[in-house]
């Protein structure tokens, strides 16, 4: 199986996949903002910001994906996001399932100043709703226990391709032999 994952993380495809999930996963929360009219939040802002940490990722990995440093780089780019935004939506869903009053997230969004995208692109990176309330749900599951998933599933993906790139295949050991 590692060696599969190897030899698929050596094309563009496989990145362009990665890509198109990110991609849809932000389509997603886009749409229920400005057709749903469900008020971001602050964590939500975060997580949609986790999600683009991957899309970086695989931006950097279809660049030369026969590259070991590029598929590398690409790895822990993915990696580092996704661990932040499971990390993230954990917290967030503590916010909705104890809401206490010194238990909240900020009320306003607050990026570096070298990269403001609050004020790049207000339309999806501003956050007026509350993290502690549950504006949407699917099979009784709010939607910061979905990215949990999510984040989990892109864990397991990229570790598993970074395990790839390192463990020596069948093939290379016994050329060594």
């Amino acid at each position: 199986m590692l060696y599969y994952l190897k030899q698929v993380s050596l094309s563009r495809g496989s990145w362009l996949l990665l890509l198109l999930s990110c991609l849809a996963f932000e389509a997603t929360g886009l749409y229920f903002q400005h057709v749903m009219k469900l008020e971001p939040c602050v964590m939500c802002i975060y997580e949609r910001v986790a999600i683009a940490g991957v899309a970086l990722a695989a931006l950097i990995g279809m660049i030369a994906p026969r590259l070991l440093l590029i598929r590398l780089l690409a790895l822990a780019v993915g990696l580092v996001s996704a661990v932040k935004g499971l990390l993230l939506a954990l917290q967030h869903t503590d916010y909705q399932l104890d809401p206490v009053p010194w238990n909240q997230c900020p009320l306003m969004v607050e990026f570096p100043s070298t990269l403001p995208l609050n004020k790049w692109l207000p339309q999806m990176f501003e956050a007026y709703g509350s993290c502690s309330e549950i504006q949407w749900s699917l099979f009784g599951f709010a939607m910061p226990q979905w990215l949990i998933a999510i984040f989990i599933g892109y864990i397991l993906v990229l570790g598993l391709v970074l395990i790839s790139q390192i463990k020596p295949s069948r093939r290379q050991r016994t050329l060594f032999k």
